[in-house]
């Protein structure tokens, strides 16, 4: 899945806007998203949908099984909110009904606009947009070093996995849990080794305690793009002031 969200973010058709107004249009819907009313949320949700598959040209189908997988916390979720347990009695709440709709509403429109800034803007442009405001450049290694380790991670545990599969590993479901307590002990060490390596191999080029990003660049954004977020927006908030105090 890591994989999929870092081809999409550098294959997309948005790649080339500005990640500055990116980051600043979704930062404005997650406010938005955070504070409006349901049907303003669920506006949102399907304005991002447009963004992401219409302009941005991700297939709606990656998009839709992000968006959805995401949803199975908050399914798990369900019952705590919903069901009441009281001396020799389980029902369901109303209130709790009610409380997991607008949750529902709210988690579905923030995760819609943090969905269309990770598919549309790469990690590094990410990093050089934080670079901006001024995040500490210590954060900003951690996080560099943390997301290539993620994927050295996943590649060792792919291969470790591939290894037992040849040599006749996790048939029948005892097998499957010792290969898998296996993998999971000797997959630390090995991906620890590999770190090393890549340690190594950052004190090899010259690393100096400081990784030094690419500069940022201002993409300019098309004017069609800057008409659209700002209509969309106020519509967004006549609506919600519509649907809270009737003007």
């Amino acid at each position: 899945m890591l994989k999929l969200i870092d081809s999409l973010s550098y294959g997309n058709a948005l790649r080339s806007a500005s990640p500055l107004w990116k980051c600043g249009f979704a930062a404005i819907l997650f406010l938005l998203a955070y504070l409006t009313q349901p049907p303003v949320q669920l506006m949102i949700v399907v304005w991002m949908l447009i963004w992401i598959t219409w302009h941005a040209k991700i297939p709606a189908k990656h998009a839709l099984l992000l968006l959805g997988g995401s949803c199975l916390f908050f399914i798990a979720s369900l019952p705590a909110l919903i069901i009441e347990i009281k001396p020799w009695t389980v029902f369901l709440s109303q209130r709790g009904i009610d409380s997991a709709g607008y949750l529902f509403c709210r988690m579905l429109a923030c995760l819609s606009v943090m969905f269309f800034l990770i598919l549309t803007t790469p990690f590094q442009q990410l990093l050089q947009v934080m670079t901006k405001l001024k995040i500490p450049s210590l954060v900003l290694e951690l996080m560099l070093i943390t997301y290539r380790f993620l994927f050295l991670f996943m590649d060792t545990a792919q291969e470790m996995y591939v290894a037992q599969k040849a040599r006749g590993g996790h048939n029948g479901f005892r097998n499957k849990l010792r290969d898998m307590a296996i993998l999971i002990v000797r997959l630390f060490i090995k991906s620890m080794h590999r770190y090393k390596g890549l340690s190594n191999g950052l004190i090899s080029r010259g690393f100096t305690d400081e990784i030094r990003l690419a500069p940022y660049e201002a993409a300019p954004l098309a004017h069609r793009y800057r008409l659209e977020i700002g209509m969309g927006i106020i519509i967004l908030l006549l609506t919600d002031s519509w649907l809270r105090w009737g003007v």
